[in-house]
């Protein structure tokens, strides 16, 4: 099952405090992005947060899943939005510990 742009448009307002927020359509899903980092993506309307250890500070005992199959790295799975200052943080937090983008080159 697909994502729908609602939900991935609500989980972005729950997230907008961390920093610049955007998505991107990737692959028939959604890429997150905090301050131009790729740090989570949305996969059957779930969120998948990238595993950084500032992340696994805040959120010691938060459930683990692969967003798609094939996928070579676990990610937080975030099924519940009711604490947004928690959400929001890990967020935050994620992007701040991701390495800075490569910029494509152009050939």
């Amino acid at each position: 099952m697909a994502s729908t742009e609602e939900f991935v448009r609500f989980v972005c307002d729950q997230i907008s405090d961390a920093g610049s927020i955007r998505y991107r359509k990737m692959f028939g899903e959604y890429g997150i992005y905090c301050n131009e980092k790729y740090c989570a993506c949305i996969c059957d309307n779930m969120l998948f947060v990238k595993i950084t250890e500032a992340g696994k500070q805040l959120m010691p005992n938060a459930k683990t899943a692969y967003p798609y199959e094939g996928s070579k790295n676990e990610s937080f799975l975030i099924t519940e939005f009711e604490d947004t200052e928690l959400i929001t943080n890990l967020i935050r937090k994620t992007s701040e510990k991701l390495p800075e983008s490569k910029r494509k080159r152009s050939l």
